[in-house]
């Protein structure tokens, strides 16, 4: 899930770079992004597996694993290239918005496919993840959703997400204002 993914992110930074006049995302967001994403992937033991998996448990295949990624990985980078699209055309962002954007879409896509991957029925329907990686997962999203928008991302020079942000990704509590965007000296263009 992690090869994937952060395969997908490298796609979509090195796409991104050839329209846009700033980097994407800034190296201490990625290394953030991918600290807050193993730290939710810790409860994958508590999961519970389907009783078909019990009775015939699943080998390593490394070329499935490699199939995996080469899939996965730029089909997260169509979500992402929607993000762009949207922070660039619809919000009209700037670098530090945008990166902050791209950061919480990104980190949310990552952490919430854990759930359509962990098994082969329905989700949630006919396959329950346990309450841990339930809890570690959504915790990971609210957080990185949370970051931005508040000062403690200074370190990380990121800003507010714009307010109109779809909800299912954006959990701030109050709109975006250009007074209180928390950001540091070079995090513009």
């Amino acid at each position: 899930m992690g090869t994937s993914s952060n395969f997908g992110n490298m796609l979509s930074a090195a796409g991104a770079s050839v329209f846009l006049s700033f980097l994407p995302m800034l190296p201490s967001q990625i290394l953030l992004n991918n600290l807050l994403y193993d730290a939710g992937q810790l409860a994958i033991p508590t999961d519970h597996v389907d009783e078909e998996q019990l009775r015939r448990p699943s080998h390593w295949d490394i070329g499935f694993i490699r199939r995996f990624m080469l899939v996965f990985g730029p089909l997260s980078s169509v979500f992402d290239l929607i993000t762009f699209g949207v922070m660039l055309w619809v919000f009209h962002s700037g670098p530090a918005q945008f990166r902050s954007g791209w950061f919480v879409e990104s980190l949310a896509t990552q952490a919430l496919i854990v759930f359509a991957i962990r098994t082969r029925r329905i989700p949630f329907f006919r396959s329950r993840p346990s309450l841990p990686l339930t809890l570690t997962t959504v915790a990971v999203v609210l957080v990185g959703a949370v970051l931005p928008a508040r000062a403690v991302c200074t370190s990380s020079r990121a800003t507010d997400t714009p307010s109109t942000t779809p909800a299912a990704v954006e959990v701030s509590t109050h709109p975006a204002s250009p007074s209180r965007s928390p950001t540091l000296p070079g995090s513009g263009p």
